[in-house]
């Protein structure tokens, strides 16, 4: 399903479903103007579609004891389909690692890390620059979180 394919009821379920994807098809199909069962066809099409791929449950770090977010960014250590298969390889086995994006610019990818304090980062760090090689990696402390959202746009619909 393109995005050109997706009307203002369909924008209005994905929205409803990224503030509370537990509320109940006959919640949302009431305020999208739907009955139960086209409501829920659309849901299953958006689905199937893979327009929702997920529904999940959002956990606050910090509630978590995790209340240090770093932002790593790293220079490749070679620029080949090996190297950044063993780097994409290397960099998802952290569980510290809840982001992970190949960037354009001066540096070549940007992790964003999530850990206890000090200590667990520099335990982080120390596994992660073990056994692979960087031309540079750099990392920078995250001091406040002034927004955070799971929620995708939907305006441009």
């Amino acid at each position: 399903m393109k995005y050109n394919s997706i009307d203002n009821v369909d924008k209005a379920i994905l929205a409803l479903l990224q503030q509370n994807a537990e509320l109940p098809v006959s919640e949302i199909a009431e305020q999208v103007g739907l009955t139960v069962t086209p409501c829920w066809r659309r849901i299953q099409k958006l689905e199937e579609k893979g327009v929702i791929s997920h529904r999940v449950a959002l956990l606050q770090a910090r509630q978590l004891g995790l209340a240090m977010t770093v932002f790593v960014q790293v220079k490749a250590g070679k620029h080949d389909g090996k190297w950044l298969a063993t780097f994409a390889k290397h960099a998802a086995s952290f569980d510290e690692v809840v982001e992970c994006y190949r960037m354009s610019g001066e540096y070549d990818y940007l992790l964003k890390v999530l850990v206890t304090d000090m200590d667990c980062f520099d335990h982080f760090y120390k596994r992660l620059v073990n056994g692979i090689e960087f031309s540079d990696v750099t990392s920078s402390f995250a001091m406040e979180q002034i927004k955070y959202t799971t929620a995708v746009p939907l305006n441009h619909l």
